[in-house]
């Protein structure tokens, strides 16, 4: 009898467990749907395009990891806060949000290596604030987005005072409000909000751009063949130049990091 319960539970309840676990590819294939955690405002990596459609630089290349699984692609928008919280929690199978490379992340989720991207920080500052170095910040206050991992070390190595907000709409309302004197986030965002009418008149990012960071895709602990394929596909990006052509797509300047690995990953054999 102990052994027949021992049995059903071997076919029962453990070998569902030990295939969630060790199938995660096969699972989405089954599912028929691919969900990606992606930003929705920060253009041009995320943002939402006049019908409120999740488009950009990151919703493209979910769509073409989803094509090389052979599914659909379901996106959903995620803020810094929350993504590796909604990654934990199942609520999306991988992010590509903009996420840092960082120790601490590391520890919480899988990182996908290589790193896709890679970018510095600056600072969206008014025309006619005239700033030209980043030592003329000394004792000023910038808006910023809570959260970021480069505040604390912005304000100790450049002497300013970092006002933090939710999201990337707020500090952007209170920098054109005169609550700051500049916005400090990523280059990219900034280069993206530059190429918006309402902020390429009277801004700009004279700066050079500091504390340069790579950008991880992330899957859950343990996801193993997801996490195979995606470092199959990132390299492939690399390779054929997917990623330079997408920042060229969308306006912005390709990155030392993209245009590097390209050239690096161009006549790889595999």
């Amino acid at each position: 009898m102990r052994r027949s319960m021992i049995a059903l539970l071997l076919a029962g309840v453990l070998a569902p467990f030990a295939a969630q676990a060790a199938d995660g590819v096969d699972a989405i294939k089954q599912r028929g749907t691919l969900i990606v955690g992606v930003k929705a405002d920060y253009k041009p990596f995320g943002f939402r395009d006049p019908s409120g459609a999740v488009v950009g630089i990151e919703p493209d290349l979910a769509a073409d990891v989803a094509k090389r699984l052979g599914v659909k692609l379901e996106l959903v928008p995620v803020v810094s806060s929350n993504r590796i919280e909604f990654l934990q929690q199942g609520k999306v199978d991988m992010l590509i949000a903009t996420m840092s490379d960082k120790p601490e992340r590391r520890k919480v989720v899988q990182a996908i290596d290589p790193p896709y991207y890679s970018d510095f920080v600056n600072v969206l500052l008014p025309k006619k604030a005239g700033v030209k170095d980043w030592s003329e910040l000394k004792g000023k206050p910038l808006c910023a987005t809570s959260g970021a991992w480069y505040n604390k070390e912005i304000a100790q190595k450049y002497g300013v005072e970092i006002v933090a907000f939710d999201g990337s709409e707020k500090p952007l309302f209170a920098l054109k409000q005169g609550n700051c004197v500049g916005y400090v986030y990523d280059q990219t965002f900034v280069q993206g909000k530059l190429l918006d009418a309402e902020w390429s008149g009277d801004y700009e990012m004279p700066l050079k751009g500091v504390l340069d960071a790579p950008w991880i895709m992330a899957v859950a602990l343990g996801n193993d063949t997801l996490q195979k394929f995606l470092e199959d596909t990132t390299k492939d990006w690399m390779k054929t130049g997917f990623i330079v052509a997408e920042e060229k797509k969308y306006g912005i300047e390709p990155t030392d990091y993209s245009k590097g690995m390209h050239e690096k990953m161009k006549s790889a054999t595999n």
